[in-house]
Protein backbone atom coordinates (compact mmCIF):
# COMPACT_ATOMS: atom_id res chain seq x y z
CA UNK A 1 0.00 0.00 0.00
CA UNK A 2 1.42 3.46 -0.72
CA UNK A 3 1.09 5.32 2.39
CA UNK A 4 -0.48 9.09 2.43
CA UNK A 5 0.27 10.60 5.63
CA UNK A 6 -0.96 14.29 7.26
CA UNK A 7 0.22 15.39 10.21
CA UNK A 8 -1.55 17.94 11.65
CA UNK A 9 0.85 20.85 12.84
CA UNK A 10 -1.40 22.65 15.27
CA UNK A 11 -4.87 20.94 17.21
CA UNK A 12 -6.81 19.42 14.45
CA UNK A 13 -10.29 20.86 13.55
CA UNK A 14 -12.77 19.10 11.97
CA UNK A 15 -14.44 20.86 8.05
CA UNK A 16 -11.40 22.84 8.02
CA UNK A 17 -8.04 23.57 6.33
CA UNK A 18 -5.36 21.89 9.05
CA UNK A 19 -1.85 23.46 8.71
CA UNK A 20 0.79 20.62 8.78
CA UNK A 21 2.68 18.50 6.08
CA UNK A 22 2.33 15.53 4.07
CA UNK A 23 4.61 12.56 3.43
CA UNK A 24 4.26 9.91 0.98
CA UNK A 25 5.54 6.56 2.06
CA UNK A 26 5.13 2.82 0.87
CA UNK A 27 2.88 1.09 3.69
CA UNK A 28 0.34 -2.08 4.11
CA UNK A 29 1.05 -3.73 7.41
CA UNK A 30 2.78 -7.03 5.95
CA UNK A 31 5.48 -4.65 3.92
CA UNK A 32 6.33 -2.84 7.01
CA UNK A 33 6.76 -5.98 8.87
CA UNK A 34 8.62 -7.30 5.47
CA UNK A 35 10.81 -3.65 5.83
CA UNK A 36 11.54 -4.47 9.32
CA UNK A 37 12.14 -7.61 9.53
CA UNK A 38 15.20 -6.93 6.73
CA UNK A 39 16.53 -3.97 8.79
CA UNK A 40 17.14 -5.95 11.73
CA UNK A 41 19.00 -8.85 9.46
CA UNK A 42 15.86 -11.38 8.41
CA UNK A 43 15.75 -13.34 5.20
CA UNK A 44 12.57 -12.02 3.80
CA UNK A 45 10.44 -12.54 0.89
CA UNK A 46 7.35 -10.38 1.13
CA UNK A 47 4.52 -11.90 -1.50
CA UNK A 48 1.73 -9.10 -2.46
CA UNK A 49 -0.29 -7.14 -5.12
CA UNK A 50 1.10 -3.66 -6.59
CA UNK A 51 -0.70 -1.86 -9.84
CA UNK A 52 1.51 -2.40 -13.04
CA UNK A 53 2.32 1.39 -12.55
CA UNK A 54 4.69 4.09 -11.72
CA UNK A 55 4.20 3.53 -8.28
CA UNK A 56 4.13 0.19 -8.13
CA UNK A 57 7.23 -0.50 -10.16
CA UNK A 58 9.16 2.11 -6.82
CA UNK A 59 7.85 -0.13 -4.76
CA UNK A 60 9.63 -3.11 -6.38
CA UNK A 61 12.80 -1.51 -6.86
CA UNK A 62 12.44 -0.07 -3.14
CA UNK A 63 12.12 -3.60 -1.86
CA UNK A 64 15.47 -4.25 -3.87
CA UNK A 65 17.52 -1.67 -2.58
CA UNK A 66 16.07 -2.25 1.21
CA UNK A 67 16.94 -6.29 1.34
CA UNK A 68 13.90 -7.91 0.94
CA UNK A 69 12.21 -9.90 -2.03
CA UNK A 70 9.02 -8.49 -3.78
CA UNK A 71 9.53 -10.35 -7.19
CA UNK A 72 6.87 -12.85 -6.54
CA UNK A 73 4.37 -10.44 -6.12
CA UNK A 74 1.36 -10.32 -8.39
CA UNK A 75 1.22 -7.23 -10.58
CA UNK A 76 -2.14 -5.61 -11.36
CA UNK A 77 -2.70 -4.85 -14.97
CA UNK A 78 -6.27 -3.17 -14.81
CA UNK A 79 -6.29 -1.83 -11.28
CA UNK A 80 -3.34 0.75 -9.37
CA UNK A 81 -1.01 0.09 -6.40
CA UNK A 82 -3.70 0.30 -3.58
CA UNK A 83 -3.13 3.39 -1.85
CA UNK A 84 -3.71 4.21 2.40
CA UNK A 85 -4.79 7.93 3.20
CA UNK A 86 -4.41 8.81 7.21
CA UNK A 87 -4.49 11.82 9.08
CA UNK A 88 -2.97 12.34 12.86
CA UNK A 89 -3.64 14.74 15.24
CA UNK A 90 -0.64 17.18 16.16
CA UNK A 91 0.19 14.53 19.16
CA UNK A 92 0.32 11.58 15.92
CA UNK A 93 -2.72 10.15 17.20
CA UNK A 94 -5.14 8.56 14.05
CA UNK A 95 -8.25 10.63 13.66
CA UNK A 96 -9.38 9.02 10.16
CA UNK A 97 -8.15 7.37 7.24
CA UNK A 98 -9.39 6.52 3.68
CA UNK A 99 -8.24 3.18 2.06
CA UNK A 100 -8.30 2.58 -1.76
CA UNK A 101 -8.07 -1.87 -1.84
CA UNK A 102 -9.82 -2.71 -4.59
CA UNK A 103 -7.30 -4.69 -6.24
CA UNK A 104 -6.14 -6.56 -3.21
CA UNK A 105 -9.34 -8.36 -4.58
CA UNK A 106 -7.51 -9.95 -7.50
CA UNK A 107 -5.62 -12.20 -6.13
CA UNK A 108 -7.14 -16.16 -6.11
CA UNK A 109 -6.19 -19.83 -5.16
CA UNK A 110 -4.71 -19.88 -7.75
CA UNK A 111 -2.21 -17.82 -7.34
CA UNK A 112 -1.35 -18.76 -3.77
CA UNK A 113 -1.02 -22.80 -4.99
CA UNK A 114 1.72 -20.87 -7.48
CA UNK A 115 3.58 -19.66 -4.34
CA UNK A 116 3.68 -23.29 -2.17
CA UNK A 117 7.27 -23.86 -2.71
CA UNK A 118 7.83 -20.66 -0.77
CA UNK A 119 5.51 -21.33 2.11
CA UNK A 120 7.07 -24.63 2.27
CA UNK A 121 10.60 -23.04 2.58
CA UNK A 122 9.19 -20.42 4.96
CA UNK A 123 10.00 -21.16 8.90
CA UNK A 124 7.58 -18.57 9.71
CA UNK A 125 4.49 -16.23 7.50
CA UNK A 126 3.01 -13.67 8.80
CA UNK A 127 -0.33 -12.73 7.32
CA UNK A 128 -2.96 -9.74 7.94
CA UNK A 129 -6.68 -10.28 7.83
CA UNK A 130 -7.71 -8.72 4.63
CA UNK A 131 -8.83 -11.73 2.62
CA UNK A 132 -10.19 -14.71 5.06
CA UNK A 133 -10.78 -16.79 1.77
CA UNK A 134 -7.54 -16.88 0.58
CA UNK A 135 -6.23 -16.87 4.30
CA UNK A 136 -8.18 -20.26 4.75
CA UNK A 137 -6.51 -21.32 1.90
CA UNK A 138 -3.30 -20.86 3.13
CA UNK A 139 -3.78 -22.22 6.37
CA UNK A 140 -5.52 -25.39 4.48
CA UNK A 141 -3.16 -26.07 2.17
CA UNK A 142 0.02 -25.03 4.36
CA UNK A 143 -0.62 -24.97 7.97
CA UNK A 144 1.33 -27.90 8.76
CA UNK A 145 4.55 -26.45 6.96
CA UNK A 146 5.18 -23.22 7.94
CA UNK A 147 3.75 -21.31 11.33
CA UNK A 148 1.16 -18.76 10.80
CA UNK A 149 1.36 -15.58 12.85
CA UNK A 150 -1.63 -13.33 12.35
CA UNK A 151 -1.86 -9.52 12.66
CA UNK A 152 -5.72 -8.84 12.59
CA UNK A 153 -5.46 -5.54 11.54
CA UNK A 154 -8.96 -4.10 12.46
CA UNK A 155 -11.52 -5.29 14.76
CA UNK A 156 -13.98 -5.43 11.57
CA UNK A 157 -11.33 -7.50 10.05
CA UNK A 158 -10.59 -9.86 13.12
CA UNK A 159 -14.56 -10.96 13.26
CA UNK A 160 -13.99 -12.30 9.44
CA UNK A 161 -11.09 -14.55 10.66
CA UNK A 162 -12.67 -15.70 13.81
CA UNK A 163 -13.35 -19.10 13.37
CA UNK A 164 -9.74 -19.82 11.73
CA UNK A 165 -8.23 -18.28 14.59
CA UNK A 166 -6.95 -21.45 16.36
CA UNK A 167 -5.10 -22.37 12.86
CA UNK A 168 -2.52 -19.79 14.16
CA UNK A 169 0.74 -20.52 16.01
CA UNK A 170 0.43 -16.63 17.08
CA UNK A 171 -1.63 -13.84 16.88
CA UNK A 172 -1.02 -10.09 17.61
CA UNK A 173 -4.50 -7.71 18.03
CA UNK A 174 -5.06 -4.36 20.18
CA UNK A 175 -7.31 -4.84 22.49
CA UNK A 176 -10.41 -3.67 20.45
CA UNK A 177 -9.31 -6.84 17.84
CA UNK A 178 -8.78 -8.88 21.05
CA UNK A 179 -11.88 -8.51 22.14
CA UNK A 180 -13.96 -9.70 19.29
CA UNK A 181 -11.52 -12.95 18.87
CA UNK A 182 -13.10 -14.18 22.51
CA UNK A 183 -16.57 -12.43 22.18
CA UNK A 184 -16.08 -10.81 25.60
CA UNK A 185 -14.87 -7.11 26.80
CA UNK A 186 -11.32 -6.95 28.22
CA UNK A 187 -10.79 -3.98 30.86
CA UNK A 188 -8.47 -5.63 32.66
CA UNK A 189 -5.67 -7.80 34.11
CA UNK A 190 -8.30 -10.85 34.74
CA UNK A 191 -10.19 -10.08 31.15
CA UNK A 192 -6.56 -10.33 30.08
CA UNK A 193 -5.60 -13.91 31.11
CA UNK A 194 -9.01 -15.23 30.39
CA UNK A 195 -8.67 -14.35 26.94
CA UNK A 196 -5.53 -15.61 27.07
CA UNK A 197 -6.81 -18.95 28.40
CA UNK A 198 -9.32 -19.13 25.80
CA UNK A 199 -6.94 -18.18 22.88
CA UNK A 200 -4.87 -21.15 23.99
CA UNK A 201 -7.61 -23.59 24.55
CA UNK A 202 -8.46 -22.56 20.45
CA UNK A 203 -4.82 -23.52 19.41
CA UNK A 204 -3.20 -20.09 19.66
CA UNK A 205 0.76 -20.85 20.74
CA UNK A 206 1.42 -17.02 21.18
CA UNK A 207 -0.21 -14.76 22.18
CA UNK A 208 0.57 -10.89 22.09
CA UNK A 209 -2.13 -7.97 22.77
CA UNK A 210 -1.03 -4.60 22.00
CA UNK A 211 -2.65 -2.16 24.57
CA UNK A 212 -1.69 1.15 23.29
CA UNK A 213 0.06 3.32 25.40
CA UNK A 214 -0.16 0.70 28.38
CA UNK A 215 1.96 -1.50 26.49
CA UNK A 216 1.88 -5.34 25.47
CA UNK A 217 0.42 -8.32 27.11
CA UNK A 218 1.97 -11.68 26.14
CA UNK A 219 1.20 -15.35 26.87
CA UNK A 220 2.79 -18.56 25.97
CA UNK A 221 0.76 -20.64 27.79
CA UNK A 222 3.52 -20.50 30.82
CA UNK A 223 4.61 -17.19 31.13
CA UNK A 224 2.13 -14.60 30.81
CA UNK A 225 2.39 -11.01 31.92
CA UNK A 226 2.56 -7.16 30.88
CA UNK A 227 5.46 -5.02 29.24
CA UNK A 228 5.92 -1.74 28.81
CA UNK A 229 8.90 0.67 27.52
CA UNK A 230 8.43 3.81 30.50
CA UNK A 231 8.37 7.52 29.31
CA UNK A 232 8.03 6.84 25.22
CA UNK A 233 6.67 10.32 23.58
CA UNK A 234 5.05 8.97 19.82
CA UNK A 235 5.50 10.98 17.39
CA UNK A 236 3.82 8.69 14.45
CA UNK A 237 1.69 5.58 16.03
CA UNK A 238 1.01 4.43 12.50
CA UNK A 239 3.91 1.72 12.22
CA UNK A 240 3.99 0.87 15.67
CA UNK A 241 2.42 -2.66 15.30
CA UNK A 242 3.90 -3.62 12.41
CA UNK A 243 7.37 -2.87 13.81
CA UNK A 244 6.40 -5.14 17.41
CA UNK A 245 5.33 -8.03 14.78
CA UNK A 246 9.02 -7.53 13.04
CA UNK A 247 10.33 -7.74 16.25
CA UNK A 248 8.37 -11.29 16.98
CA UNK A 249 9.68 -12.72 14.08
CA UNK A 250 13.45 -11.61 15.04
CA UNK A 251 12.74 -13.09 18.07
CA UNK A 252 11.91 -16.44 16.83
CA UNK A 253 14.44 -16.69 14.39
CA UNK A 254 17.43 -16.00 16.73
CA UNK A 255 15.95 -18.25 19.02
CA UNK A 256 15.31 -15.64 22.08
CA UNK A 257 13.79 -16.29 25.37
CA UNK A 258 10.01 -15.12 24.70
CA UNK A 259 10.39 -12.59 27.52
CA UNK A 260 13.37 -11.30 26.57
CA UNK A 261 11.49 -11.41 22.51
CA UNK A 262 8.84 -9.31 23.60
CA UNK A 263 10.92 -6.45 25.05
CA UNK A 264 12.68 -6.56 21.51
CA UNK A 265 9.59 -6.34 19.77
CA UNK A 266 8.49 -3.36 22.04
CA UNK A 267 12.06 -1.36 21.66
CA UNK A 268 11.61 -1.88 17.67
CA UNK A 269 7.89 -0.54 18.15
CA UNK A 270 9.26 2.37 20.13
CA UNK A 271 12.30 2.97 17.23
CA UNK A 272 9.17 3.24 15.00
CA UNK A 273 6.43 5.60 16.97
CA UNK A 274 9.05 8.29 17.54
CA UNK A 275 9.95 9.10 14.33
CA UNK A 276 7.83 11.12 11.79
CA UNK A 277 7.96 7.98 8.73
CA UNK A 278 6.11 4.95 9.17
CA UNK A 279 9.38 3.12 8.95
CA UNK A 280 12.18 4.56 11.23
CA UNK A 281 15.43 4.64 8.43
CA UNK A 282 17.32 4.10 11.13
CA UNK A 283 15.86 0.66 12.40
CA UNK A 284 18.80 -1.80 12.53
CA UNK A 285 19.93 -4.44 14.83
CA UNK A 286 22.38 -2.80 16.73
CA UNK A 287 19.53 0.45 16.85
CA UNK A 288 17.43 -2.01 18.60
CA UNK A 289 20.03 -2.99 21.27
CA UNK A 290 21.24 0.13 21.92
CA UNK A 291 17.58 0.92 22.52
CA UNK A 292 16.69 -2.22 24.67
CA UNK A 293 19.85 -0.97 27.23
CA UNK A 294 18.57 2.27 28.09
CA UNK A 295 14.60 1.55 28.32
CA UNK A 296 13.22 1.49 31.49
CA UNK A 297 10.74 -1.52 32.07
CA UNK A 298 7.67 -1.65 33.91
CA UNK A 299 7.15 -5.84 34.11
CA UNK A 300 3.62 -7.44 35.41
CA UNK A 301 4.25 -11.09 36.23
CA UNK A 302 0.47 -12.57 35.77
CA UNK A 303 1.94 -16.41 35.41
CA UNK A 304 -0.48 -18.99 36.94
Amino acid sequence: IVDITGFCAVEYIPFNSNPGRVRISYGGVCRNIAENLSRVGINTKFISIVGDDETGRGMLDYSRRIGYCMDDSLILKKNGTPTYMVILDHEGEMISAVVDMKGIEEADEAFVDSKAEHFRQAAYTFVDADNPKLLAHMLEQFGEETRFVLDPVSAAKAANVKHLIGEFYAIKPNIHEAEILVGFGIKNNEDLIRAAQELHKKGVAHIFISLGANGIFYSNGNEMGRLKAKDVKAINVTGGGDAFVAGIGYGYMNDMPFKEMVKYAIAMSVIAVTHAETINPEMCGDCVETHMGKFEWEELDLSQ
